[in-house]
């Protein structure tokens, strides 16, 4: 019986940085995968410090109170995907970039979600989390917490949505990136963004596996990306997020 080689792929360890850093980090990722026409993927993991509120690409900053963000020491950065208004403080944050012939539905929005996401899901199985895609459900018009909204492309753990996340495409690649919380500080959510926060929507390490370090989590995602698109995940000379900082933007 012949076994396939796996494909080689690329791997940015779990390091932190602040909220400006970590955008121009993925932006910059994904411009180096496009100008090295790369055909394996890259996976980042990575943190927040400070705590960080991250605005969807074309959402109006309105509904974040900026001076209790810098009264507190929060940061606001804009990310280069869309979506709604994210708090990132006590979470592991994942970016995977590749372009979209490495999917197997790569050129469809939602079907490419639920492959990287499979593979997310695959990893959190490793550490007892059996997460699973909800039913589609519509989002309000009014002001909901975007970790408190499930769409079909989410993940969630016993009803309550435990990975969100959200794409973007340039020249025939993906971007997608995502947050797993560790815990959720629904005061200080409150306090940001002025609205109540659905706590039985969200679901947190805290709650559904206690005993998973940061450690424990990353290897289990890395563990699930090889496994679910057969590939290995290296680090590669030249290819850090230090190095990444240090590159001019691409136009």
């Amino acid at each position: 019986m012949t076994v396939q080689k796996r494909m080689d792929a690329y791997f940015l360890p779990y390091a932190v940085f602040c909220g400006r850093e970590n955008m121009e980090i993925d932006e910059k990722l994904l411009d180096y995968a496009i100008e090295n026409q790369l055909k394996a993927p890259v996976f980042r993991l990575y943190g927040w410090e400070p705590a960080c509120v991250s605005l969807g690409r074309n959402q109006k900053d309105t509904g974040v109170d900026k001076d209790f963000c810098q009264n507190n020491g929060i940061d606001i950065v804009r990310r280069l995907t869309g979506g709604r208004a994210l708090l990132h403080d006590k979470e592991l944050t994942y970016s995977f970039v590749c372009p979209c012939g490495f999917l197997k539905n790569g050129e469809t929005v939602i079907q490419s979600y639920k492959e990287i996401s499979g593979a997310l899901a695959l990893g959190l199985s490793k550490i007892g989390i059996m997460a699973e895609f909800p039913e589609n459900k519509k989002a309000h018009t009014n002001f909901e917490y975007c970790m408190s909204l499930s769409t079909g492309a989410d993940l969630c753990f016993e009803g309550k949505k435990i990975v969100g996340s959200a794409q973007f495409r340039k020249q025939g690649y993906i971007l997608q990136h995502g947050s797993i919380m560790f815990d959720c500080d629904a005061e200080m959510i409150q306090k940001v963004f002025h609205e109540s926060l659905q706590n039985d929507k969200i679901a947190t390490l805290k709650d559904s596996a206690p005993a998973v370090n940061l450690a424990q989590l990353s290897n289990a995602l890395v563990d699930g990306m090889e496994e679910y698109f057969g590939i290995n995940l290296l680090l590669k000379e030249g290819l850090s997020a230090e190095s990444l900082l240090r590159r001019d933007k691409r136009a």
